[in-house]
């Protein structure tokens, strides 16, 4: 097994968990926003992750893990998209940005989604430094039996 290539699919990890984090701290930091730099409502962004390899489909990787081959490459961003569920509309007449029948519209952001969200690329995040550890580990070890 090459070490090396479990520390860049473990790095690769680590740099999109690090921004599916920063994108969630962004969607809760404008959770009860009703204007964003756009001029509507903020919404909801979702960090889209795939394989570094982008000619490999999950049916190909599991048929050649399968067959004994590793084809594994990492993970990148494929990009940053919004949510395009609907908006939360509130009765507030009084709210300076309240439609004429009196209703604003908030943010799309759940918080108590993004928070598991949260959580989940905490998870994926600690599990990649685990492995880097475990790597690192290794390498040690084949050093100290070079010395033997």
């Amino acid at each position: 097994m090459n070490l090396f290539k479990t520390l860049n699919i473990s790095a690769s990890g680590l740099s999109a968990e690090r921004l599916r984090m920063d994108v969630i701290s962004s969607n809760i930091a404008n959770a009860s926003s009703t204007r964003s730099v756009k001029g509507g409502p903020y919404r909801r962004q979702v960090v889209l992750l795939a394989p570094q390899n982008k000619q490999e489909s999950f049916q190909k990787v599991l048929q050649d893990s399968l067959n004994g081959q590793a084809p594994y490459s990492g993970v990148r961003v494929a990009g940053i998209v919004e949510d395009q569920s609907p908006l939360k509309r509130v009765y507030d007449p009084k709210h300076p940005h309240a439609s004429p029948d009196g209703y604003v519209e908030y943010s799309n952001v759940d918080v108590m989604k993004e928070m598991v969200e949260l959580i989940t690329a905490s998870r994926s995040y600690e599990a990649n430094v685990t492995v880097l550890n475990s790597t690192k580990s290794m390498f040690l070890k084949t050093l100290e039996i070079g010395r033997s």
